[in-house]
């Protein structure tokens, strides 16, 4: 197979040659799948990352907008793709965590505090309905923040809000008991 320029390749995607793609995946999947493995040192998480990416330029079209050497492109959106991967996998961890702190909190009580699990529970149920909602979507569910607030049928930054008021509102009993 001769090597084909990426501009020739661009134009034949551009006019709906379905080879033309196979010709592009296989010329770019191996380098990417590498540069991938670089941030996420994690081999299968970085083909799937890579295979997503493949799948959205041919699904969203994103062919229509590169023009001539596009692996500058391609290598940078992988890149953003590792780093936002690696956040969202931050955060969860964080949720995680978080929550098992919660748990523990709420399963073992201090010993100079017996009532401990009713005053979180009774500033639970005391709490306005969102911010108990927003508290049990991302904490108990492990829903993420735009999945639970589009489940609340509110906006991003109220889930927010009430997610954070909330979380206030459980420190506070914490720390007076």
């Amino acid at each position: 197979m001769e090597k084909q320029p990426d501009y020739e390749l661009m134009e034949r995607l551009k006019a709906g040659d379905s080879a033309a793609f196979d010709t592009f995946f296989v010329k770019y999947y191996q380098m990417l799948c590498l540069n991938a493995y670089w941030f996420l040192r994690n081999e299968a998480e970085a083909q799937d990352l890579v295979q997503t990416f493949f799948v959205d330029i041919w699904d969203k079209k994103l062919y229509l907008n590169l023009n001539g050497d596009v692996k500058g492109y391609l290598h940078q959106s992988v890149k953003n793709r590792c780093l936002n991967h690696l956040r969202k996998q931050k955060l969860t961890k964080e949720q995680q965590e978080g929550f098992s702190l919660l748990q523990d909190i709420t399963d073992r009580p201090p010993e100079n505090s017996p009532d401990y699990t009713r005053q979180l529970n009774t500033t639970l149920d005391e709490m306005a309905r969102q911010k108990r909602a927003a508290i049990h979507l991302v904490y108990i569910q492990g829903k993420r923040y735009q999945e639970a607030a589009d489940e609340m049928g509110i906006s991003l930054n109220s889930f927010k809000t009430h997610l954070k008021r909330g979380l206030k509102l459980l420190r506070h009993a914490i720390i007076q008991k």
